[in-house]
């Protein structure tokens, strides 16, 4: 079985290689302040290689899918990562408790860009969250970090349960604590938030944002009104 897994990663390699496409690598550089390791493979095309091997693993257990994403992480890669938490996503019906710290560990040890921090915050964390939702205070603990991912995480992990119609408390009170945060990407990851629950919660995101926009940052501010009736949008950038 080892071996097999290991073939696995190989041919992913050596698809993500032919799949090169050195112009959208050069230009996928300028959305990154950090410095980043990537093949250059466009998201789409990552994405339909991550489904198709995902076909050979998906009767695997999950102690060897997420032994399979730890060893795609290492490599470093962000189109190596967008599999990892793609397949991570995939057999998200397979989540315990234990496993707050398995997705803890790889937040740790493998995110330092804000896409990293998106693609498994929003998904395969996100998730977990919503199903465990004990684990929720955690995430004020991440809000009041020095490290600038796991300020942003605070926010982005709430996305997926707010689209679900589930805690829009520990949304604002996120929110609350990030308001005045002078981190831009902090302030878009809180925005970002709010614009999704604003989804589900217009009025109340819309009272939040009157009651505190003398504070917000313009920037996350934007973000939450992004998709507000103009009415709204007028009211809230009124200054």
């Amino acid at each position: 079985m080892y071996q097999k897994m290991k073939e696995i990663i190989l041919k992913i390699r050596r698809q993500l290689k032919n799949n090169i496409d050195l112009e959208y690598k050069r230009g996928s550089y300028k959305y990154f302040k950090e410095e980043i390791k990537l093949y250059g493979v466009r998201t789409p095309i990552v994405r339909n290689i991550s489904k198709n091997y995902f076909s050979e693993i998906k009767d695997l257990n999950k102690k060897k899918v997420f032994s399979l994403c730890e060893e795609l992480l290492k490599s470093g890669y962000i189109e190596e990562s967008v599999i990892a938490f793609d397949w991570a996503y995939r057999i998200k019906n397979q989540c315990e408790k234990q496993d707050f710290k398995i997705f803890e560990s790889w937040f740790k040890k493998y995110v330092s860009n804000w896409g990293r921090c998106d693609d498994l915050c929003a998904h395969a964390f996100g998730y977990y969250l919503f199903q465990f939702p004990e684990f929720l205070p955690k995430l004020e603990k991440w809000a009041i970090s020095k490290n600038r991912w796991q300020k942003r995480a605070s926010a982005v992990c709430l996305i997926y349960s707010l689209r679900k119609k589930k805690y829009l408390k520990n949304a604002f009170s996120i929110a609350n604590i990030l308001l005045e945060d002078f981190d831009d990407l902090v302030q878009k990851g809180y925005g970002w938030m709010l614009k999704e629950a604003s989804g589900v919660y217009l009025d109340e995101v819309f009272d939040f944002v009157i009651k505190n926009k003398k504070k917000m940052p313009r920037t996350a501010l934007r973000y939450t009104i992004e998709n507000m009736p103009q009415k709204m949008k007028k009211e809230a950038m009124k200054k």
